[in-house]
Formats: C-alpha cells, sequence, structure tokens
C-alpha cells in the first residue's frame, strides 16, 4: 500500500539514529519513564506527530491515565501502552492496553518497550477481542524493507486514516500464514492440488482428506493451522467470503460481471488442538 513519501523520507532518515538510542538504552536497562520518553522522540521524529499538541501522556479512561495517547485535530488515532525498555511484552500488557481501548472506543492500540512495536485492531463485539495488525523489531529492521516502511507509514501523522488503516488491516490479515495455510486447505484448492497429482500420474489413488492430513502434519508448521490464530484466520476468511457473495449477489441483480467467489462453506474447519499431541515436521 503506498505510503506518503513525506512519511518514507522521514523514516529513513531517523531510522539509524534510533536504533543506536535504542540499543545503548536496552544495553543500560533504563526504566519505564525513560523508555517513554523515547518513546515520544520516535512518534515526533519517526513518525511526525507535533510532540507538544498532539501526543500526550494525560489521557484519562475510567479514572487512569493511558501511557500515551495520539490525537490529530481534536481525532484520537490510537494508545499507547508502554513498557519499559528491558520488560518482554505479555498477554496481560495487551489485555490492558485492549481495555483501556475498549472503554474509549478506540479501534487501534500499540503495546511497545520502545525495541518491539505490536499494533493491534481492537474488535468491539461479546466479548471485547483483538488482531494483531503487525509486529516489529527496531533493532532487527531495515529502513529499506518495504514491510518496515508500510507498518511505520501507515502509523505516520500523513499516512493514518481510519480507512487506510482498515485496508492495511484487511491485506495483513487476508495474507497472513495462517490465512494461507486455511485457504490452501479449502476444498477447491485440495481439489485443484488433487487433480495435478493425477494429470502427472493417472493411477494415482488419494482423495482430498487424504491430502489434507499430509498438508496439516508435515507440510505446514503445527502453528498455522492450531492454536487461536488459526481459528481467527477461518473466521476473517469466511466473513470475507460472505462479504464477497453479497456482492456478488448485487452485481448479478445489477447486470455486472459476476466475480469468480468460493463460499465460505467451502473453507475446512480447523483441526483441533489434541492435548499432549506432537508437533510435525517442519
Amino acid at each position: 500500500m503506498a505510503v506518503p513519501k513525506r512519511a518514507v523520507d522521514r523514516i529513513a532518515q531517523s531510522f539509524k539514529k534510533y536504533q543506536t538510542i535504542l540499543a545503548e538504552a536496552k544495553d543500560r536497562d533504563i526504566s519505564e519513564s525513560d523508555t517513554v520518553v523515547i518513546i515520544v522522540d520516535m512518534l515526533a521524529d519517526l513518525l511526525g506527530y507535533r510532540k507538544y499538541t498532539e501526543i500526550t501522556t494525560e489521557f484519562a479512561i475510567r479514572g487512569t491515565y493511558v501511557d500515551l495517547a495520539v490525537k490529530v485535530d481534536n481525532e484520537l488515532r490510537f494508545l499507547i501502552e508502554a513498557k519499559a525498555i528491558g520488560v518482554s511484552l505479555k498477554d496481560n500488557h495487551l489485555k490492558q492496553a485492549v481495555d483501556y481501548a475498549a472503554n474509549q472506543g478506540i479501534e487501534w492500540v500499540v503495546l511497545t518497550n520502545g525495541v518491539t512495536w505490536k499494533m493491534y485492531k481492537v474488535h468491539f463485539k461479546q466479548p471485547i477481542d483483538h488482531s494483531l495488525v503487525f509486529d516489529l523489531d527496531m533493532l532487527q529492521a531495515s529502513p529499506k524493507d518495504p514491510k518496515v516502511i508500510e507498518c511505520l507509514g501507515n502509523l505516520s501523522r500523513e499516512g493514518f486514516t481510519r480507512s487506510s488503516m482498515t485496508a492495511y488491516f484487511q491485506q495483513q490479515q487476508i495474507t497472513s500464514k495462517f490465512s494461507l495455510a486455511a485457504i490452501l486447505m479449502s476444498q477447491s484448492m485440495l481439489g485443484a492440488l488433487r487433480r495435478e497429482l493425477r494429470r502427472l500420474d493417472p493411477g494415482i489413488r488419494i482423495d482430498e482428506s487424504s491430502l489434507r492430513v499430509v498438508l496439516e502434519n508435515e507440510v505446514f508448521k503445527r502453528e498455522v493451522v492450531i492454536g487461536e490464530e488459526a481459528k481467527q484466520a477461518y473466521d476473517f476468511l469466511r466473513r470475507c467470503a460472505k462479504a464477497a457473495m453479497k456482492a456478488k449477489s448485487k452485481g448479478t441483480q445489477s447486470g455486472a460481471l459476476e466475480p469468480e467467489v468460493e463460499p465460505a462453506s467451502v473453507l475446512v474447519d480447523p483441526p483441533d488442538d489434541p492435548a499432549g499431541a506432537s508437533s510435525p515436521s517442519e
């Protein structure tokens, strides 16, 4: 997705500087408050936000203050839950950030210790849920990497809009390893694989369920087919398929060309995670 040139240039100019600052800060194992100082500078120098008018530590939610909030033209863009640079980011840190966002009706939250930046989309349903948008390690990343530019560029002052973030989230979700694994194990893809094998050897006798077992247990890593993220990918693809079918129906009624869309029901449910099961070959 296109990132404004101004944001790209600024990221390229400041990235190496902050890699040095973060590496030195990590070596010194600085406190959370000192880490927040660096994060604020990164928001200004890397992402273009105005330090004194658009970044605040005084945003109250139900009697408590969130670590940082970014607000532009009276619109709250995202919240930041910050931890000390030496602290590993954990689920309970994320829950705190998501709870803040849910109470305020904010879709986007960032969990960071300065080095690791994780952005999440909050889903306002019962119960409140969330999805990872990106996970960036500033010390390992390169400003020449298009994916890094895309992550930071969409979060920048120039690049951030509700529509652009939603489009970016959709793109990340549909091209994730979990979604690709789900699609590759759909009935249509298994059928295509079976036909290709039969083309290579007409005498072969193999059914689609057998192919699926081989993919699950011997081709794919276990993490992409079993677990919460795999289930979220299946749910996401089902919603996409239903939306596409609805669009197809409207197009048919208006006389437009019908897109080729696979029904949501063709996606096969992910396997359960049996207790104590061993990991397949990788």
